[in-house]
């Protein structure tokens, strides 16, 4: 693995990502919702960058997209067709099974709608990492805010279920503390999540994040990649809208 992938914290609970190609030194910043961390992230990582990719249209994934391509003028942005009307304006626009270089680093564009109609992810299936924003969460997954997007959400979240379980998954939320409350709601008996649950207080409260987490990890703990068909995904969504645990 050529590719150095770090969370950084910004707005209330998003993170926005900094990828690193160690061969090229190449950079890029995924989904950055506010710019001050972005830019910081930047210039600590040596003051170039290159990419700006973006999962999908909402604020707190691209609020911060206008100042950092101010200071940092070559790097292209990088989004979805579907979404080019509702994203900042895109250097180059990119539809499932198209190929975005991080220096050497190659990633592949995934359409993964559901919490959105035009989200996408970025997969590095050489570094074992996909940008996820917000269709899957440690120990949970989106919000279906637009049409069709209950059943879309379920169908990408079993396309990402058949990914190599060594995937990392790089989502846009701290969101698991809350998360594994419902998880536990719903598999109180889980060892594996029980484990999940427990490391993510301990990394919380030494301040550090608890993502990316890995595939292998949800699939034995996240209770909506263990749904076992659409009926019962949609019962847990919705069941999650109104839990108060």
């Amino acid at each position: 693995m050529s590719l150095r992938i770090e969370a950084v914290p910004c707005l209330q609970d998003n993170y926005l990502w900094l990828l690193k190609d160690g061969p090229t030194g190449a950079v890029a910043i995924c989904d950055p919702g506010e710019a001050g961390p972005a830019i910081a992230a930047v210039e600590q990582a040596g003051g170039r960058l290159d990419s700006i990719l973006l999962t999908h249209h909402h604020g707190d994934h691209v609020a911060g997209v206008a100042e950092l391509k101010a200071r940092f003028p070559a790097a292209r942005v990088v989004g979805a067709a579907l979404d080019a009307h509702r994203l900042p304006p895109l250097d180059l626009v990119v539809k499932e099974g198209d190929m975005v270089p991080v220096g050497a680093a190659q990633a592949e564009v995934l359409h993964l709608p559901g919490h959105t109609t035009g989200h996408i992810a970025f997969h590095f299936v050489a570094d074992h990492a996909l940008l996820c924003g917000d269709v899957v969460f440690a120990l949970g997954c989106g919000r279906p805010l637009e049409a069709g997007g209950m059943e879309a959400l379920w169908h990408s979240l079993r396309r990402v279920a058949r990914m190599p379980a060594n995937t990392r998954l790089c989502c846009g939320h701290e969101y698991t503390e809350s998360n594994a409350r419902f998880a536990l709601h719903v598999d109180p008996d889980n060892k594996a999540l029980k484990a999940e649950a427990e490391a993510a207080g301990a990394l919380r409260a030494a301040g550090r994040p608890t993502v990316p987490t890995t595939l292998a990890q949800e699939l034995a703990a996240n209770p909506f990649l263990r749904a076992k068909d659409l009926a019962e995904f949609t019962a847990r969504r919705e069941e999650k809208n109104h839990f108060k645990g």
